[in-house]
């Protein structure tokens, strides 16, 4: 087969002037690989360059959305919590003392059953604030009529009750209970208030 022959055309000002390069089958394969290599080559990298673009917004979005729930999180927490707090502090000044000082009696009477039978005619004695008498005297006069010894004392609080039954003492101290989830709610939100982004 006889060698190809390709006209190359110059620029205008030597039109007319046409030269022909000769190239063999063998040169003509290798130019067509170099420029398929190098065109590969090129994509390649084009298409490397354009995924770590993507990527790396990808990356920026997804970090964005994050940080934007985040704060939508701690904004919703925050809400609430101001929302919350309000009654969970009445709940512990108001209600649960009031609920202390009605459950008093059946908690002492609790307290007092599970001994009462190895005592035999040994008396209770029971050691309280004046205020909380009435309902704790009724309540242990009513069940089987315990024999009671009542002595008052001012200076205990009117949750706290202290059960003497021979050597044994057992102390109620509801007061006690009410003070520390008081003090755990208040506890908690103040640490919240801290902790939060905007406090």
């Amino acid at each position: 087969m006889p060698p190809l022959k390709l006209e190359v055309f110059e620029a205008p000002s030597q039109r007319g002037k046409a030269q022909t390069v000769v190239m063999d089958n063998l040169a003509i394969e290798e130019t067509k690989l170099q420029a398929y290599e190098a065109g590969y080559a090129a994509g390649w990298e084009d298409a490397a360059a354009a995924s770590r673009e993507d990527q790396a917004r990808i990356g920026q979005e997804l970090a964005n959305n994050l940080q934007h729930l985040a704060f939508t999180f701690q904004e919703a927490r925050a809400h609430i919590l101001k929302a919350i707090q309000p009654v969970l502090t009445q709940l512990c000044t108001q209600l649960l003392p009031a609920m202390a000082k009605e459950v008093m009696a059946p908690v002492v009477l609790e307290t007092v059953m599970p001994i009462v039978d190895d005592l035999a005619e040994t008396p209770i004695h029971v050691v309280l604030n004046p205020v909380a008498r009435p309902a704790v005297e009724r309540m242990l006069t009513q069940a089987a009529g315990l024999p009671l010894v009542i002595v008052e004392e001012p200076t205990l609080g009117e949750g706290q009750v202290y059960l003497r039954l021979g050597e044994v003492e057992h102390r109620i101290d509801l007061d006690l209970a009410v003070s520390a989830m008081t003090r755990a709610v208040h506890d908690f939100f103040e640490y919240s208030e801290k902790e939060s982004p905007n406090g």
